[in-house]
């Protein structure tokens, strides 16, 4: 027996590129998608050519190359670069044009906006395609670490402590070189020192006044847009907040936004989104409890939205269970609660104003109270005060309620939520990469998000409708657009054709 041989690397071979690509790869999917497109109406650049110069790259080869990039977890411009001469299938793709690390990493800057008009535009195509439903919306977040380490984010604790290390270490060198002998032999170098200090000093104010302008206390030096984020296990990283929203029916990724560090201002945001990409007015949203607000929850009914969000459990929950906030019946007739002992709270009907914190926007709360607290035996088991136990409720309570009523009422429905968008973060982060950006600022992140979302989609679509139903598909749109595009093309020759006849008319002698 003898071990297996290969071929002749000298040997030569008459071979052509589209023969060492498997006849139902996905890269033959994303070569007939970008194709399908009509990327000029995404306002891509270099569109328009120049007379003079260096001729560009049309839009559509350096759009495959990000796609196929993405999809692979080769997301470096440079790495993508080295693809194109090493890489059989994106030699294929591209049909052996090379573009320069430079060239990719520009086109992924300049064209953000333009990659999410394409993820919205796949979204729609899908739901006309009848993958999407509409119906039952779930919403969820992940976080992706940024281009900015920990040590150039800064609040205002932070920057105190590093202005009293400094004041510190200044009085120590001035100190030593008052009283040390060995020390003032070493003054210039002392000197040098005392001047770094200073200059770090000055830094950390400068700093210190930006911070002042900021809205959510905290800066970053390197991406301004990022954050501090809490991530698992309660690490702390700067980075984003990426929200997602899928549909239930065969679980595609249908929108996507980032904003504040956590998901509790994110839900009306995101329920906005889903609307306008999918061109609908009213449907069913599933989230987790980070998404439990009162305000939101108002904003979505408004929307004609059916919330079914994980009930936040009150704090007296755990620490006082008999006497807890859900065991105080509310009697909407009357505006009063009463008590696990039968007693009724009573209002004076003024609304007080809640301040909160970290810029967080304010609301009024109504207090029930009754004097039966005082001569009440329960009154140590119920709460801590001596003047009694007061139930305070917002003017978003109904609206909570109702929501919280949805979800105990329907448990297996709500249970849908993880099954229906947690996958997918698993398959971004974990199996093509996605657990950190290459790029700077909101717009550019979310333009990443828009690629591997786009991905994701195409790869799903591949899964539900089988290699020859996607191409087919994809194939009529191309159809489509070229039809359509002729019929313009055939105007515009009828127009012109019109107009010369007229200017023929007239120019002719009397």
């Amino acid at each position: 027996m003898e071990h297996i041989e290969g071929s002749n690397r000298l040997q030569i071979q008459m071979l052509c590129l589209d023969q060492m690509v498997e006849e139902q790869a996905f890269v033959r999917i994303i070569d007939a998608f970008v194709d399908a497109l009509n990327l000029q109406q995404f306002d891509f650049s270099y569109f328009k050519l120049n007379h003079e110069g260096r001729p560009p790259y049309h839009p559509s080869v350096l759009m495959k190359l990000y796609l196929y990039g993405y999809h692979y977890g080769i997301r470096s411009c440079r790495k993508l670069e080295r693809a194109c001469t090493t890489n059989l299938e994106v030699m294929w793709l591209l049909n052996e044009r090379k573009p320069h690390y430079k060239t990719i990493a520009n086109f992924r800057k300049n064209n953000a906006v333009a990659f999410r008009k394409v993820f919205r535009h796949f979204v729609f195509i899908l739901k006309d395609w009848k993958l999407i439903e509409g119906k039952t919306i779930a919403i969820d977040s992940f976080k992706i670490r940024a281009q900015n380490s920990l040590k150039n984010n800064f609040n205002e604790r932070k920057i105190k402590r590093h202005l009293t290390y400094i004041d510190n270490k200044i009085q120590e060198y001035e100190k030593a070189l008052n009283e040390d002998e060995t020390f003032s032999k070493r003054e210039t170098e002392i000197q040098k020192k005392i001047a770094y200090q200073k200059q770090k000093k000055d830094n950390y104010l400068q700093i210190k006044k930006q911070l002042k302008k900021q809205t959510d206390n905290q800066i970053s030096i390197t991406d301004p847009e990022a954050k501090a984020v809490v991530f698992q296990r309660n690490a702390v990283k700067v980075g984003y907040n990426i929200q997602a929203a899928t549909d239930a029916k065969y679980k595609l990724l249908i929108a996507m936004d980032t904003g504040d560090v956590n998901d509790t201002k994110a839900l009306s945001p995101m329920v906005a989104k889903v609307k306008e990409n999918l061109q609908i007015n009213s449907f069913e949203v599933l989230a987790d409890k980070g998404y439990h607000s009162g305000r939101e929850l108002k904003a979505c009914e408004e929307n004609d939205v059916v919330t079914f969000i994980s009930p936040k459990a009150s704090s007296s929950t755990k620490t006082n269970p008999t006497f807890a906030m859900e065991n105080f019946k509310y009697n909407e007739q009357n505006d009063t609660y009463t008590c696990p002992a039968k007693e009724v709270l009573t209002t004076n009907g003024r609304s007080y104003f809640k301040k909160l914190l970290n810029g967080r926007k304010s609301y009024s709360v109504k207090h029930y109270k009754t004097k039966a607290c005082t001569t009440c035996k329960l009154l140590n088991l119920c709460t801590k005060s001596d003047r009694g136990r007061y139930i305070e409720r917002s003017e978003y309570q109904a609206f909570i309620t109702k929501n919280n009523q949805r979800v105990n009422e329907n448990p297996e429905y709500y249970r849908q939520r993880q099954q229906i968008i947690e996958h997918q973060f698993g398959t971004l982060k974990r199996h093509w990469g996605f657990d950190y950006v290459l790029t700077k600022g909101k717009q550019n992140v979310l333009a990443e998000s828009s690629i591997l979302f786009i991905c994701y989609n195409l790869r799903r679509s591949l899964s539900i409708l089988d290699f020859n139903g996607l191409m087919a598909k994809i194939k009529a749109i191309f159809y489509q657009i070229t039809q359509n595009l002729w019929l313009i093309s055939s105007l515009e020759n009828l127009k012109t054709k019109i107009i010369l006849t007229h200017l023929t008319l007239h120019r002719q002698p009397q």
